[in-house]
């Protein structure tokens, strides 16, 4: 599983109607990557309530940024830790991880498609998709 920030899908404005601009995508995984990842997020997140790093995940390549996964009070998405770097925070609400929850699911049995794992308004999106794609 590979992890990576897009950033201007827009090419510089040459695509005006490009959504989203900004995106985080986890993908190149198999159901079993996916599984892990699951299992990953109820036990450390839900279970725990411990936040979960992905970078340090041994069956993800963070290829050039890092997100933690936290739980929080709102539901605030994707947000830059700092302007230097490309580490992200996702903040999520206990319902929130629940809901990412079963939208993995179906990639533990089915390699198509692709999946949102959030539906909040925030300019970085948060793509899961085996094949990369939108």
């Amino acid at each position: 599983m590979k992890l990576e920030f897009l950033d201007d899908l827009t090419d510089g404005g040459k695509y005006k109607d490009v959504f989203p601009v900004y995106l985080i995508r986890l993908y190149d995984f198999d159901s079993i990557e996916a599984k892990m990842l699951s299992e990953q997020i109820r036990t450390t997140i839900l279970e725990k309530e411990t936040s979960l790093d992905l970078g340090r995940l041994d069956f993800i390549e963070a290829l050039n940024c890092n997100v933690v996964l936290q739980l929080s009070q709102t539901s605030i998405g994707i947000i830059p830790v700092d302007d230097c770097s490309f580490n992200f925070n996702c903040d999520l609400t206990r319902a929130d991880f629940k809901d990412i929850l079963l939208r993995i699911e179906p990639f533990l049995v089915n390699q198509n498609g692709f999946q949102w794992l959030y539906d909040i308004d925030t300019p970085i999106e948060f793509l899961f998709s085996p094949g990369g794609t939108w």
